[in-house]
C-alpha cells in the first residue's frame, strides 16, 4: 500500500483542511445545525448484557463532508481488506510471520477461524475450559495448598501485557471480585515491588501464576525465582512448588524444570500478542478474581465489539471513526497528544492500559514496505481518573498553546450510589461541564458580566474549541469493558492502517533490554566498564562506588 500522504483521497483530506478545518469553530456548528448531536452520536448495543453505550463525536473537529472523506482515506489506504485479513487469519503481522488473532480469543460464537488451514477454535475453548476448571476449584477451596488451606492470596508475575492488562481489568471489575482475595502484581524487577508483595503474604495461602510465553523473559524469570526461593525458606524446602505455583506459558521444559506440573501449564498460541493477551491464559488472575462467569461476560462484550467492527459501514463503524479522528488531529490539526480520562475511580488504570495499547502499536516511523514515513504517527496517550485530573492537569487543556484531543467515559449508574447517588450527580456534571467548557470556552462579553477587573480579561479567557469525545455507558459491567478495549483495539487498528504501518510488532522495545544484559555481565566484573560512551561509561562506574561493587 502507498504512504498515506500519496493517497488521492489524503490530498483531498488536505484541501478540505485549508477550505474549512482552519476557521471551524465546533460552537458555531452546533449553531447552525441543530441536529449535530444526533448525526454525529452513535449507539452501541451490547450483546453480553443487553445494555447500551453512546459514544458522541458531535464535539469533534467533524462535519459531514469531514467524515466522508476520512471514510474515502480509510477505504483507498485498505482498512477494510486488512481488517478482513486479520479476522481470516492471515499473517499481517509480516515482519514477525504471524496471524494477528486475539479475536478468536473471545470469539464466543465460535465461528471457525483458521490459520495455515487449521481452526484455532478447538484450541482456545481448551484452554477456556481449563481455566474455568482451576478458577472454580481456587474459589470455591477445592484446590488447596501443601498444608491444606485454600488459596486465597494471588500474586501475578509478570511484565507488559501479561501484567498490565490483568492489573487494569481486575481494578475495573474490583465490584464483581471476591473480597476475601488479596491480589498482587509484580512487574517492576526494582526488587521493592515483589518484597511488599511478599511482606504480608502467607506461603501457606499463597498461589503464584508466573506468566511469561517464553518463560525466558527476565524480569519474569527473575521475580518468579526470587518467589520461589521466598516460598521454600519461609516452609523450610517443604513447601510444594506444584500446589502454589502455576505457568502461564507455553515453554513445557523450563516449566517443569522450575518445578511447576504441566498439568498448571495455560498456554496461549504465538499470534497472541502481549498488549492482546488479557483475553487469553494471561487473564486468568481475571478469571479467579471475578469468577469464570464474569470473564465469560468480559469476553462476550469484546466479542460484540468486534461483530460492530467487522459489519458496520465504515461510516457508522465507532471504531473506525475513532480513529480516523485520531489521524486527522495528527497529520492535520498537529495534536501530538490524546487524553483519555475516565469518570469513573474503577478505570484508574485504564489509561496506563491503554498506553501500552496504543503507543507499543503505532510508536513505529517505518511503513510496510520500509519507508521512513512522511506523517506523523502514534500519538502520545496519557490520562488519569477525573475528578482528580481537573485539579491537576486540566489547566493545559483549557488555557494552554497545545491541542489535545480528549476522551471522557462515564457511567451513568454507579455500583456505589452512596447517599442517594449524590457523588455520581456531581460526577456526572463535572464530565458534562468539562466537555462543555472545552468547547465554547469564556470570552470578554461574559467577563465583564461576571464584573471580572479588566485587567485580568486576558489571564481569564478560555479559547475553546477543544474537540472531545464523550462516552457514556450504563454501567460499568464486565461486558460492557470488553467492548470498551475493543473499542480502543480497533481504534488502534485503524490509525496503522491508515498510516500504512505494523501496528502488530513492536521491536523498539528490544534495544535496550539487549544493552542491559551486556552492562549487567560488566556489573559482575571488577574494574571500570568499557565500549560506553563517556556519559553511560561514567554513571556505570559512579554506580558501582555507590553499591560499593568493585
Amino acid at each position: 500500500m502507498p504512504q498515506a500522504t500519496d493517497l488521492k483521497a489524503w490530498a483531498t483530506l488536505q484541501k478540505h483542511h485549508d477550505d474549512v478545518g482552519k476557521s471551524f469553530v465546533l460552537k458555531e456548528e452546533f449553531k447552525k445545525d441543530p441536529e449535530r448531536f444526533n448525526k454525529f452520536s452513535f449507539t452501541f448495543k451490547n450483546e453480553a448484557d443487553g445494555s447500551d453505550t453512546l459514544f458522541d463525536f458531535s464535539k469533534n473537529f467533524l462535519t459531514d463532508e469531514t467524515l466522508k472523506i476520512l471514510v474515502e482515506v480509510a477505504k483507498e489506504a485498505g482498512l477494510e481488506k486488512l481488517r478482513d485479513d486479520m479476522f481470516r487469519g492471515e499473517k499481517i503481522n509480516f515482519t514477525e510471520h504471524r496471524a494477528v488473532l486475539h479475536a478468536a480469543l473471545r470469539n464466543v460464537s465460535n465461528e471457525p477461524i483458521k490459520v495455515d488451514g487449521e481452526d484455532v477454535m478447538p484450541g482456545v475453548n481448551k484452554e477456556l475450559d481449563h481455566m474455568k476448571e482451576f478458577s472454580e476449584a481456587i474459589r470455591s477451596g477445592e484446590w488447596k495448598g501443601f498444608t491444606g488451606k485454600p488459596l486465597t492470596t494471588i500474586i501475578n508475575v509478570g511484565i507488559g501485557g501479561s501484567d498490565l492488562g490483568p492489573v487494569m481489568v481486575t481494578e475495573a471489575l474490583k465490584y464483581y471480585g471476591d473480597r476475601k482475595q488479596t491480589l498482587h502484581f509484580v512487574s517492576n524487577i526494582d526488587g521493592t515491588h515483589m518484597a511488599e508483595a511478599l511482606r504480608d503474604s502467607d506461603p501457606e495461602t499463597t498461589l503464584f501464576l508466573i506468566a511469561s510465553k517464553t518463560f525466558t523473559t527476565a524480569e519474569t524469570t527473575t521475580n518468579a525465582n526470587s518467589a520461589k526461593e521466598w516460598f521454600l525458606k519461609q516452609t523450610g524446602g517443604k513447601g510444594d512448588i506444584a500446589k502454589h505455583f502455576v505457568a502461564l506459558s507455553t515453554n513445557e521444559a523450563e516449566v517443569t524444570k522450575f518445578g511447576i506440573d504441566a498439568k498448571n501449564m495455560f498456554g496461549f498460541e504465538s499470534w497472541v500478542g502481549g498488549r492482546y493477551s488479557v483475553w487469553s491464559a494471561i487473564g486468568l488472575s481475571v478469571a479467579l478474581h471475578i469468577g469464570f462467569d464474569n470473564f465469560k461476560q468480559f469476553l462476550t462484550g469484546a466479542h460484540a465489539m468486534d461483530k460492530h467492527f467487522r459489519e458496520t459501514p465504515l461510516e457508522k463503524n465507532i471504531p473506525v471513526i475513532g480513529g480516523l479522528l485520531s489521524v486527522w488531529y495528527s497529520d492535520f490539526y498537529g495534536a501530538q497528544t490524546h487524553l483519555v480520562s475516565p469518570f469513573d475511580q474503577y478505570l484508574h488504570r485504564f489509561p496506563a492500559y491503554l498506553q501500552q495499547l496504543s503507543m507499543e502499536s503505532n510508536g513505529k516511523a517505518v511503513s510496510r514496505d520500509g519507508q521512513m514515513v512522511k506523517y506523523t504517527t502514534g500519538p502520545i496517550l496519557f490520562g488519569e481518573p477525573a475528578t482528580n485530573a481537573q485539579h491537576s492537569f486540566y489547566q493545559l487543556l483549557h488555557q494552554g498553546t497545545k491541542l489535545i484531543p480528549t476522551d471522557f467515559i462515564l457511567a451513568a449508574e454507579s455500583h456505589n450510589p452512596i447517599d442517594n447517588n449524590k457523588h455520581q450527580k456531581m460526577l456526572a456534571s463535572n464530565f458534562f461541564a468539562q466537555a462543555e467548557a472545552l468547547m465554547v470556552g469564556k470570552g470578554e462579553e461574559q467577563l465583564k458580566a461576571e464584573n471580572t477587573p479588566e485587567e485580568l480579561y486576558k489571564h481569564k479567557t478560555f479559547l475553546g474549541n477543544r474537540p472531545t469525545t464523550s462516552i457514556l455507558a450504563q454501567k460499568i459491567t464486565p461486558g460492557t469493558l470488553g467492548a470498551l478495549i475493543v473499542y480502543y483495539e480497533h481504534l488502534t487498528f485503524t490509525e496503522g492502517a491508515v498510516w500504512n504501518i505494523n501496528s502488530f510488532d513492536q521491536w523498539g522495545v528490544e534495544l535496550g533490554k539487549s544493552l542491559a544484559k551486556k552492562i549487567q555481565a560488566e556489573l559482575d566484573e571488577a574494574g571500570a566498564p568499557s565500549g560506553h560512551d563517556a556519559s553511560t561509561g561514567g554513571l556505570i562506574a559512579a554506580f558501582k562506588a555507590k553499591a560499593g561493587l568493585k
